[in-house]
């Protein structure tokens, strides 16, 4: 946040953001469909039940809800995989054509190859910083250990989802002599809840998008952003754009995108998910690294290494 809104504003340019509320082109069709709950409510009924229901298993009490929000949590990726996502293009695609018609398509995106190169800097000084700590606790040699993960890297370019890339990222990290059952645990948890990239790459985006409307980013604000898109974040899935999606309801609430700015921040979003999702993966090496030092000095892990 700090450094984005001290170079952003000298990249991006105020420009009018085409909404439909505003005129321009008319869609063939409209859908309201009011949410069932407010994006507080849903974020403090969520944790409360995912916290009941751990409580649940760890007494080994009955698990009917549990059975019953894991179908729900199936059905829900389900749904972004094979509808949300496949006609997320046609959504975005119908943005900018109004975004065209309105004149202000060519100086909205004439500045976002900048801020893609800005987020892309930060998404490597955060992984060598993470690094760094880790090397600091462990005593490896930063450099070696990241450059271990290259292989996790590369590939979660290409499949753009932390869950997808874990037998890699397990394979690379292993790569660093860190205990095996340190790697079991802590790979796939990070890949569900170590989405750093993924942060970086939303709050940046959403300043150069409340930039692009001639608004000025606030610090309070945006720190209240942030501090919920941490907790959002868990419980974003695990597909490509799963991350852009789950921030929506704090996109709209928080920052008071509409439709037209929600529709530029999953383009801004999906055009680099794959680097978001690079550095997620490749920093879970780097917290291995950091739990596996912790567990040794503390004589909880033998020194043995995979």
């Amino acid at each position: 946040m700090f450094i984005a809104s001290r170079i952003v504003p000298a990249i991006v340019k105020a420009a009018n953001v085409a909404n439909p509320e505003e005129g321009g082109l008319e869609p063939f069709l409209t859908l309201e469909i009011p949410p069932l709950l407010g994006v507080m409510t849903a974020l403090v009924t969520a944790f409360v039940i995912g916290m009941g229901i751990n409580h649940i298993r760890h007494n080994g009490d009955q698990q009917n809800l549990y059975g019953f929000m894991t179908e729900f949590r199936d059905i829900i990726v389900l749904v972004i995989e094979n509808v949300i996502i496949p006609f997320l293009p046609l959504h975005i695609a119908g943005v900018f054509a109004n975004m065209a018609f309105s004149g202000t398509a060519f100086e909205t995106l004439n500045v976002f190859g900048r801020v893609f190169a800005l987020i892309i800097a930060m998404h490597l000084g955060y992984l060598v910083i993470l690094y760094t700590i880790a090397g600091s606790v462990s005593g490896k040699n930063p450099f070696k250990s990241l450059k271990n993960m290259i292989p996790a890297y590369t590939t979660a370019i290409g499949t753009m989802s932390s869950a997808a890339t874990i037998p890699v990222t397990l394979k690379s990290a292993r790569k660093n002599n860190i205990t095996e059952k340190i790697l079991d645990f802590v790979i796939p948890l990070c890949a569900t809840v170590h989405l750093a990239g993924s942060t970086i790459t939303l709050t940046t985006c959403a300043i150069a998008v409340v930039l692009i409307q001639g608004g000025t980013p606030e610090f309070g604000l945006f720190l209240h952003f942030i501090l919920m898109l941490g907790v959002t974040m868990i419980a974003a899935p695990g597909v490509p754009g799963g991350a852009v999606m789950a921030a929506l309801g704090l996109l709209t609430s928080i920052l008071g995108f509409g439709e037209g700015a929600t529709a530029l921040m999953i383009g801004l979003y999906l055009a680099q998910d794959s680097f978001g999702t690079a550095t997620n993966v490749t920093g879970d090496g780097a917290i291995a690294i950091i739990v596996d030092a912790i567990g040794k000095q503390s004589g909880a892990i033998k020194e043995e290494a995979a």
